[in-house]
Formats: C-alpha cells, sequence, structure tokens
C-alpha cells in the first residue's frame, strides 16, 4: 500500500514540540561524579523531525520560547543549524522562579553500568503552547503539510498542550494532512487527569493515520487490551503484539499503519534492536539484531523519523521499517539524541551490516 499525500505543501514535515537542552556527562561516566558536560538542544519530537531535516524534506518545528533567554538562542541556532524552520512565540520570563526550558539530564552508561536520566521540568515554558498562538489555517491550509508528528509527551504536558494536540489534529484533518501519533505514555504525566487525558489521546488517535506505540502504550492511553504476558519469547511478544493491534483496528479504522520496536538489553554499549510495523494486512518484522550502542537515547525517535522519511519518499513498505531500523541504529552511535545523516546510502549501509571504511 502507499500513503496518498498533499502536493501543494511546502513542508513534508511538522512536528510539535516544548525544545529543552540536554546535558551529558562526557567519557560515559555518571552525573554525579563528573565535571565536565556535553550541551545539545533537545526535545523527542525534534529527534523524530531530523532523519528528515537532514536529508533534505522541509521540515518545521511548532514550538514556544523563553523571551531574551540565551538557552532559546541556543535553541533556536541548532534547530536552523538542523536544516529546520521553526515557529513559537515568545513568553516573559517573569520572575527569577518563572519560566525556563527544560533540562534533560542524561549519562551514556557503558558496559554493565545502565544510564540513568532525570527530567527537570520545573517551570517548563513549553507546558503554555497554545492554539491561539498559531494561525492553523495558515499553517494547513496556506502553507500546506503533508505529515504532523504528534507526541504524546506533549499531550500530556499540560491542559493547554493537551488542547494544542487536539486542535492540532483537528486541523491537519480538516486540510488533508496525515497525522503520525507516538502515544509515549508518562505515568507520571497522566496522575488526576485520566479521563481528561484518556478523552484526547482517543479522538487524536481516531484522525490518526499512523499509530506508534508499546503494549502498554496502546493499553494505557487507549484501553485496548494488550497481549497475555509473553515471557522473554520473541515469538510470543510478536503475536501478542499482533493480536493487539488487530483490535486497535477494529476501534480506529482510520489508521492504515501501526508500529513499535524491540529492544532487548545485553549491555549498555550492545543491544539486540528489532522492530513490527504493520501495513493494512501486511505485517513486517525485524528479528532483533545486535547492535553497537554509544548513547542509547534517541534511538526510538531515530526509528520513528526514518519510517517516516521512508513513508514521505513513497518508498515500497517493506523498506518503511527497514530504514525506521537503520535510522535508530544510527542515532545510538551518536553523542546526539537525535540522527544526522550524511545521505541514505549511510543508513542503508547500517541495515546491509556494512561497516567498512568508505573512502
Amino acid at each position: 500500500m502507499s500513503i496518498e499525500f498533499r502536493q501543494d505543501c511546502d513542508y513534508s514535515l511538522l512536528v510539535a514540540t516544548s525544545m529543552g537542552v540536554r546535558l551529558t556527562a562526557t567519557n560515559g561516566q555518571p552525573m554525579h561524579s563528573s565535571s565536565n558536560f556535553f550541551m545539545q538542544a533537545t526535545s523527542a519530537e525534534s529527534n523524530v523531525a531530523s532523519i528528515s531535516s537532514y536529508l533534505g524534506l522541509p521540515t518545521k518545528v511548532l514550538t514556544t520560547f523563553v523571551k531574551d533567554s540565551p538557552i532559546a538562542r541556543f535553541i533556536k541556532d541548532d534547530l536552523a543549524g538542523r536544516h529546520m524552520a521553526y515557529e513559537g512565540k515568545d513568553v516573559e520570563q517573569g520572575d527569577p522562579w518563572g519560566y525556563r526550558h527544560q533540562f534533560n539530564l542524561a549519562d551514556s552508561g557503558i558496559g554493565s553500568r545502565g544510564p540513568r536520566v532525570q527530567n527537570d521540568r520545573a517551570g517548563e515554558v513549553g507546558r503554555t503552547l497554545s492554539v491561539d498562538d498559531f494561525d492553523l489555517d495558515r499553517i494547513f491550509g496556506e502553507e500546506g503539510v503533508r505529515i504532523i508528528h504528534l507526541s504524546g509527551l506533549i499531550a500530556a504536558l499540560s491542559p493547554e498542550t493537551g488542547k494544542f494536540c487536539l486542535e492540532l489534529a483537528r486541523a491537519a484533518n480538516k486540510y488533508g494532512t496525515r497525522v503520525s501519533f507516538d502515544l509515549n505514555h508518562r505515568a507520571s504525566f497522566w496522575i488526576n487527569r485520566e479521563e481528561e487525558l484518556a478523552a484526547i489521546f482517543k479522538e487524536i488517535a481516531s484522525v490518526s493515520d499512523i499509530l506508534i506505540g508499546n503494549e502498554e502504550d496502546f493499553q494505557l492511553c487507549l484501553g485496548i487490551e494488550g497481549p497475555e504476558a509473553g515471557g522473554e519469547d520473541l515469538a510470543a511478544k510478536i503475536e501478542g503484539f499482533k493480536g493487539m493491534i488487530n483490535r486497535v483496528k477494529e476501534a480506529y479504522p482510520n489508521a492504515s499503519v501501526f508500529a513499535t520496536t524491540l529492544r532487548e538489553v545485553v549491555s549498555a554499549n550492545a543491544h539486540r534492536w528489532g522492530a513490527i510495523v504493520a501495513e493494512g494486512d501486511n505485517w513486517h518484522v525485524v528479528e532483533p539484531r545486535e547492535i553497537g550502542v554509544m548513547d542509547r537515547i534517541g534511538g526510538g525517535d531515530g526509528f520513528v523519523g526514518g519510517m517516516l522519511y521512508a513513508i514521505l519518499k513513497d518508498w515500497a513498505p517493506e523498506k518503511w521499517i527497514q530504514f525506521g531500523w537503520a535510522s535508530g541504529a544510527f542515532v545510538t552511535t551518536l553523542l546526539t539524541d537525535y540522527g544526522q545523516p550524511a545521505d541514505e546510502d549511510q543508513i542503508w549501509s547500517i541495515w546491509a551490516g556494512n561497516a567498512r571504511v568508505q573512502r
């Protein structure tokens, strides 16, 4: 199957996100015992868009910034350097206890010591994202977008961002933009908001063309019965996921593509990496293959970004999972948590298992 798109679009991919910065201890060290750190601009959703932006497709980020903040300036320059257009309101910081950009504190781990991640989101400016700050008729109607990628992380960030994502999905549906939705359940975001968020997630899912998530995401976000416990047996996991997706199809018939990743951790620097994609009545499975890992953070976003790029390029469906799998594996070899592919061949070489030097 193929997915039909609007042709008169300024942007191939649009993402809505709350931008922040990630600090990573150098040389694989733990955060608490380090004095040197690598800082990068980050968000899961901009990570997804990076595969397309580096490979030449026009992308755009909808976000919000703290006015006159040096971190905001850093983020804007970073997005521009990643070939991404961006649009967002500059919000006054207020007093010293006012708004700021989120901080992600994440070491990489090494060998037998796994990475540790802490998200410091106090005063996060992204929680103010509002539909009132964007002209959706201009963005979707005049400029045009082929795919919008939404994330449950943003939809659940605050009541304002939930409404924002819902209105983006409605506008996308109105103007013929395809909707990709990564459910991304975070339990701490849902505390005392289960009824509110379930309604938002179910409506977004009802207009989505592409749904992404693991068994827990589909159960907790959409109330879909999950697979019976299958232990660590891969065949049982795959069959269980297939059964669950068949139930999702019945509940959300608009969606035609479903995806999840499979990860088995051997050590911090060696994972077995796989994926499952359903398109129409066809199933595509990459059984876990061992990959080398410098930093695991962002691998899942790389998979989604690679898959969306393959869909946007109108490749055969069996290539969607291949390019997505290889893009995710590629990201885990980088210090950044987003992919910066030099070209498509660099990704396809990973799929082919060709790590030989190219001169």
